[in-house]
């Protein structure tokens, strides 16, 4: 999008006003769009301290109607868990030859599932994988023995979200074409979760802000309290 666009785009955006779920995403779809189908991304902040390690925020999704997106799924196991994952449609199956290879440079993949007997032999490329998100974890659900069902969910499109440094979730929800009202039900889907892995340690308003944008739109501010009785 040219930078006329964009200012034009921005100029229908009433930066002091929190929209409705319904209003925000009507808006999107009425900018001017770039020529490719863009994603939708949600940034949430939250009243926590990602300092404290009883505050951190973190989880995953199914998003209702996928993430719009293809996604390369890698699945390090033994066994029929490797047979249950190439059934599921994972990209790269394998064992201690696909954490060699790792270790030697090789990252195409966007997403890693591994089983809990394998988390030893992961951990060898923890650096590697846990700067980039990468990283197996059970509390994103992708250490797990049911490799097949997690790798059904990736591929139909699951979010996973964690909490930054500053305090802020980023996530997508899916793309433009999607229309609004697929887009909401993404939306609901992803603060449902959100919500409910508030931690018991957090006090005051846990929602702070809300903004949903378009790759290269401006963003919109939701009304956080629209969200919660949504």
């Amino acid at each position: 999008m040219s930078g006329k666009k964009y200012k034009q785009a921005f100029s229908k955006v009433d930066r002091a006003r929190r929209f409705s779920v319904d209003e925000a995403l009507g808006l999107l779809s009425t900018l001017p769009v770039a020529k490719f189908d863009e994603t939708v991304d949600v940034s949430v902040r939250l009243g926590v301290d990602p300092k404290q390690t009883d505050q951190m925020v973190r989880g995953s999704v199914p998003l209702p109607h996928g993430s719009g997106r293809q996604v390369r799924i890698v699945v390090i196991a033994k066994g029929d868990k490797q047979e249950q994952a190439q059934k599921a449609g994972a990209t790269v199956v394998g064992g201690e030859e696909l954490i060699e290879k790792i270790e030697k440079g090789w990252m195409d993949f966007d997403k890693v599932v591994t089983t809990p007997d394998m988390m030893k032999s992961v951990s060898r490329v923890a650096k590697i994988l846990g700067p980039r998100g990468l990283m197996p974890n059970p509390k994103m659900g992708t250490v797990t023995f049911d490799v097949g069902t997690v790798v059904q969910e990736l591929k139909a499109g699951r979010a996973e979200y964690r909490i930054e440094k500053a305090g802020i979730v980023h996530c997508s929800i899916g793309k433009l074409s999607f229309g609004k009202e697929k887009l909401k039900e993404n939306l609901i889907a992803l603060m449902d979760s959100i919500v409910r892995a508030k931690p018991k340690t957090s006090k005051g308003t846990y929602l702070r802000s809300v903004t949903v944008s378009s790759t290269m739109g401006p963003g919109v501010k939701l009304d956080p309290a629209s969200l919660q009785t949504t």
